[in-house]
């Protein structure tokens, strides 16, 4: 299946204001926002969803842990090199940047605590057992929290599997940060 790199002149014309803000806010006009835009409501839900997912009450670096376990175990070769570039602008420790590349357990028991409550979310359909539930809640995370890992989960399951299906290349200023699954960090 084809999908095209689409232009702000090619895109769909319900398309190009997601098109054009994306663009502003990157500094350039991502690839994957050029596929995405074969669909509008597929690229319009993946934004709206996102800006719900970084208004709620989990912190920054939790939001990229999360993104990052669903984009790791869903091969999202484009968005691991997204988010780590994003990790590393925040300043994030290398340490679980490392980690969360190569689906290891996090080294810091709070962020250790989301990965698994988010991988054991998607593993059980969010039939959570109520010990991985308590020991989610007992790093500081709350029962709203827990539902914002479905509303990330959701997120970024759209966007790995819409980035995969339309084959969204790699973008030039996310070389450095290139990942391919089964890959281990030096």
């Amino acid at each position: 299946m084809h999908f095209p790199t689409h232009t702000l002149d090619s895109a769909p014309a319900e398309a190009r204001r997601t098109m054009t803000a994306s663009a502003a806010h990157i500094g350039y006009l991502p690839a994957a926002v050029a596929k995405m835009a074969t669909s509008p409501r597929l690229l319009d839900g993946f934004m709206k969803l996102n800006a719900l997912f970084e208004g709620g009450t989990l912190d920054e670096l939790s939001r990229e842990v999360l993104v990052m376990t669903v984009a790791t175990r869903n091969e999202c070769h484009l968005c691991v090199a997204m988010h780590t570039a994003k990790l590393t602008a925040i300043g994030a420790d290398p340490a679980v940047i490392a980690a969360l590349r190569d689906q290891r357990p996090l080294p810091d028991p709070r962020l250790a605590a989301l990965q698994e409550f988010t991988l054991t979310v998607v593993e059980t359909a969010g039939n959570v057992p109520d010990e991985r539930a308590s020991d989610f809640l007992a790093h500081g995370y709350t029962p709203e929290q827990a539902l914002e890992v479905v509303l990330g989960i959701g997120t970024y399951t759209l966007s790995t599997l819409g980035n995969r299906l339309t084959a969204a290349p790699l973008d030039p200023a996310l070389t450095a940060f290139a990942w391919s699954a089964g890959q281990r960090t030096a």
